[in-house]
């Protein structure tokens, strides 16, 4: 860590300020001869040598844009939330109020259009006052704070704190190179621009960096519209943002700015008219102070923490951690996302209303994705982002994975149990190897045990689902069971997947290659939430949702299905620009065939009969009614996740409830959710409604066509049941 500079105390007896004036003697003629050298001939080695002290502009003051605070958008240009180092919002010099330019040009520096960097009139006065007098009275330009501001700024984004020199701490050495650095500066920028800058990046306030944050902070307005006493007030914070705050020592604080009307009225930049009514105005404050992070956002905290971990996990932002910290915090960037305003407001209002106040700390989550460019467009959860007395709190994404496909942190859950919202998936490749859809199954079998013969093109080697072999140590599972009696018997395939029996899952999958399940399950982007490896489906468990898996992307893959079988990528980043409006990368949409179109169509026919006559019958309101959606519902081996992954053309949600912080170790039997006692929790009676209910409302936000239809020749002769 560098090591802060030592100061040397002042010398404050006569001796000490008699040698400090003839010190400054000597530098106030070197300084004088570099301002007059460009009107006169060089006449010898002093003269040419001053030139070359104070001709090239160093590298060290390369004058990059200061820190600024970083936007993030909703799709429609809501704000999200605002990350910032410094608050800070540059704007243009054409954009603050004429009463800040004449202000603080009045007060810090009134010959500012005179000089070429240094004020030989203000150093003399300076050095008399503190020779005579013994005081400490500056006599920087504004072109010498922006050099100082400049250096600072740049220690700081560099995190080199320590390196920071205040005013008050500079010694000789220190205001002799800001003396040089303030020459050489007013030869390469006009004097505008120096004002532009020195106004973006001069401190107000710990939350105000800057006129345009101090407008917002201090009187929730914008620098272009700051009043006459506005302006003069925080001109007057300049000095001393702490002694002459106005929020902590208003009576200073009305001094100093009379003090600047005083200054603008005596060098005719306001009427005396207009001087008393500012003096009698009151300060009349509105502190407004910015909040950032995620945690303060506006909306969708956790949807804003994902954002945050795309852009940090990104090398495209910065080779390293710290760059791509500094680009987030410092970098002033816009992230315009996908985020649809409208659908997260549905999405966070459904999922608070679906817990209560939760004393037992259920989980409640939506996420929509659209299908055909794999936009997300809200990801709400029932929770507070930081914790907060008497709300059920967490930082865990309970939608996405956590970890990324490069391992890298994403602060996700890392998915639920998917239980029956796995089935379809199976189906798919039923399909997709040729099989009719109402083709009957057996689906009395509940013991398959080892040996049995599984088909597996890829050599893999398949387990046993029964107890029935007495090989504990194995790990498989008891004899198969259904949700409800009466479903051991032979059934049309269609009919077993609305009504989610799971005996005919495994019937289906007698007659298919595992290898082909596999593969229709890659297609279309599932895998497991904790650690992203494939879900292995020739662990049989995993035909019935073992495995856990991200809402997010159990919604993106029935967005497949609703997209005739194109598979896209779900997206967050629509565009990222920064503080010069340069672009930066973003997200675009990455479609491929997944599934075949008269496959997913299929599925789509299917799944259609889950709300209207299958497992999905009793979730109210009826979305089907009023739109034509498709859907699944899943609840895993001990109820403690439940689900509805539903959809339409335009949009697909998956809709979660259940343990998801315990890592699904809670039984969702025998529970009581809302002063309602549920003997055991189903996909259909709270996960259910909360999807119906969002659906309702946002369904007609996004076209939704009827479902293609299936050719006739993937259903035979409908078979009695």
């Amino acid at each position: 860590m560098a090591k802060k500079k030592k100061r040397r105390r002042g010398n404050s007896s006569p001796w000490g300020r008699f040698l400090g004036f003839l010190a400054a003697s000597v530098m106030c003629g070197v300084l004088a001869a570099s301002l007059v050298v460009p009107s006169v001939a060089a006449a010898g080695y002093g003269v040419s040598t001053s030139i070359n002290f104070f001709e090239n502009l160093p590298e060290e003051l390369t004058v990059q844009p200061p820190s600024q605070s970083t936007k993030v958008l909703t799709s429609d240009g809501k704000a999200i939330a605002t990350f910032y180092a410094e608050n800070r919002v540059r704007v243009p010099l054409d954009q603050m109020s004429p009463y800040i330019k004449d202000a603080v040009i009045a007060i810090e520096d009134s010959r500012f259009y005179e000089h070429a960097g240094l004020d030989p009139q203000g150093i003399l006065r300076a050095v008399v006052t503190n020779l005579t007098k013994g005081d400490q009275q500056g006599a920087s330009t504004i072109t010498q704070q922006y050099v100082t501001n400049v250096l600072n700024e740049a220690k700081l984004s560099q995190e080199r704190p320590d390196e920071v020199v205040l005013s008050g701490q500079k010694d000789f050495g220190d205001k002799l190179r800001e003396m040089k650095l303030a020459v050489a500066l007013e030869k390469k920028f006009t004097k505008e621009q120096i004002l532009e800058g020195y106004l973006n990046i001069v401190f107000f306030n710990s939350d105000a960096y800057g006129v345009e944050a101090a407008a917002r902070y201090f009187f929730n307005t914008r620098a272009k519209d700051l009043n006459l006493p506005q302006a003069a007030l925080l001109a007057g914070l300049v000095n001393s943002p702490t002694f002459y705050n106005p929020a902590l020592n208003p009576e200073k604080s009305v001094v100093r700015r009379d003090q600047v009307l005083g200054e603008m009225l005596r060098q005719e930049k306001i009427t005396q008219v207009e001087h008393d009514e500012a003096v009698a105005s009151p300060i009349a404050l509105k502190i407004s102070p910015q909040r950032q992070g995620c945690a303060n956002a506006t909306m969708a905290p956790y949807f804003c923490d994902y954002i945050s971990h795309l852009i940090l996990n990104n090398p495209a932002y910065g080779s390293t951690q710290k760059e791509r910290e500094r680009k987030l915090y410092r970098g002033g960037l816009t992230i315009t996302t996908t985020l649809d305003s409208r659908l997260q407001a549905a999405a966070q209002s459904q999922v608070n209303g679906t817990a209560g106040r939760n004393p037992d700390r259920w989980g409640a989550a939506l996420v929509t994705v659209q299908p055909g460019t794999g936009k997300i467009l809200a990801m709400a959860q029932n929770t507070v982002f930081l914790p907060e007395p008497g709300k059920f709190d967490t930082q865990l994404n309970f939608n996405v994975d956590a970890k990324d496909p490069q391992g890298n942190d994403l602060n996700g859950a890392g998915g639920f149990q998917t239980g029956s919202t796995m089935k379809p998936f199976t189906f798919a490749e039923w399909l997709n190897e040729g099989k009719r859809l109402n083709a009957v199954v057996d689906a009395s079998k509940r013991v398959y045990p080892l040996g049995f013969p599984w088909r597996s093109s890829c050599g893999k080697v398949l387990g046993a689902y029964s107890t029935a072999q007495n090989n504990p140590e194995l790990g498989a599972a008891d004899d198969l069971q259904n949700a409800e009696p009466g479903f051991y018997r032979k059934m049309p395939i269609n009919y077993g997947l609305y009504n989610s029996i799971n005996t005919a899952t495994f019937a289906s999958a007698t007659q298919l290659d595992f290898c082909g399940i596999q593969k229709m399950v890659d297609a279309v982007g599932l895998h497991n939430g904790h650690d992203g490896s494939p879900i292995n489906m020739h662990q049989l468990g995993n035909l019935l949702g073992a495995t856990n898996v991200a809402p997010l992307h159990m919604a993106n893959a029935f967005a497949t299905f609703a997209n005739d079988g194109k598979y896209c990528a779900p997206i967050a980043l629509l565009k990222v620009t920064n503080a010069a409006g340069a672009k930066l990368p973003a997200q675009t949409s990455e479609c491929r065939d997944a599934v075949k179109p008269n496959v997913a169509r299929g599925v789509n026919s299917v799944l259609q009969d889950v709300m209207k006559v299958g497992s999905g019958v009793w979730i109210k309101p009826k979305v089907h009614d009023k739109v034509p959606v498709a859907a699944k519902t899943g609840t895993s081996n001990n109820n403690g996740a439940t689900w509805v992954a539903g959809y339409t053309t335009g949009l697909s949600t998956a809709s979660f409830f259940g343990d998801a912080l315990e890592g699904q170790k809670r039984s969702g039997q025998k529970v009581t959710i809302n002063g309602t006692f549920y003997p055991r929790l189903d996909g259909y009676m709270i996960a259910g409604p909360q999807w119906a209910k969002y659906m309702l409302k946002v369904a007609p936000l996004y076209k939704a066509a009827p479902f293609p239809k299936p050719p006739r020749s993937m259903s035979g002769p409908t078979p009695g049941r």
